[in-house]
């Protein structure tokens, strides 16, 4: 989230941050937001007690407050540990993305790292993808590569990653921003 909304900053990013959503309010992003001088709204998922459409629902009205419609809004998702209900998902049909710690469709879910170093991975890395109904399974917009040296450990490998994410991630967004992605099907198409 600090490298995109650092970008936007520096206007490599051509996009206006509207506002930054948290369900937790100790996490560091709302703190990096606030001193960007971005809209900050803490939801706490845990007044839903597992009522994830609710919960959903009542970030989609936040979006919309901020004017981010299914029409002219991106939905970043940058820590945001929860899975989105399939009606958020429909309404907001490639308009929100999502970066993974792996090449996918390799090791999707948790513990990325974990299950390359387990699997004898050569290679790992991370994805930007646009999110649909499934676990790590929406269309794939950018990638970025990372080689797994046998002294890697989870730690290391992780560290390395994520010096990719703060990359792609800016990347992506300016190439949605710029209106330079298409989705077609499965896949996507970037001019």
């Amino acid at each position: 989230m600090e490298s995109i909304l650092k970008s936007i900053k520096t206007k490599k990013i051509p996009i206006n941050p509207a506002v930054v959503i948290s369900n937790n309010s100790d996490a560091k992003g709302l703190k990096i937001a606030k001193k960007l001088g971005v809209n900050i709204e803490v939801i706490e998922s845990k007044n839903f007690k597992g009522n994830r459409t609710e919960y959903d629902k009542k970030i989609m009205n936040t979006l919309a407050n901020y004017g981010v419609t299914p029409k002219n809004g991106l939905v970043c998702l940058a820590g945001f540990m929860k899975i989105i209900s399939p009606g958020f998902v429909k309404k907001y049909k490639n308009r929100i993305i999502n970066i993974h710690p792996a090449l996918l469709p390799a090791f999707p879910g948790l513990n990325s790292q974990k299950q390359a170093l387990d699997h004898g991975a050569k290679y790992s890395g991370c994805t930007v993808h646009f999110v649909d109904s499934g676990m790590d399974t929406g269309p794939i917009i950018i990638q970025a590569v990372v080689e797994i040296k046998e002294k890697d450990t989870e730690k290391l490998l992780s560290k390395k990653i994520l010096k990719e994410e703060h990359r792609i991630y800016p990347e992506a967004v300016s190439l949605f921003a710029r209106k330079k992605i298409k989705v077609s099907g499965r896949k996507t198409v970037i001019s």
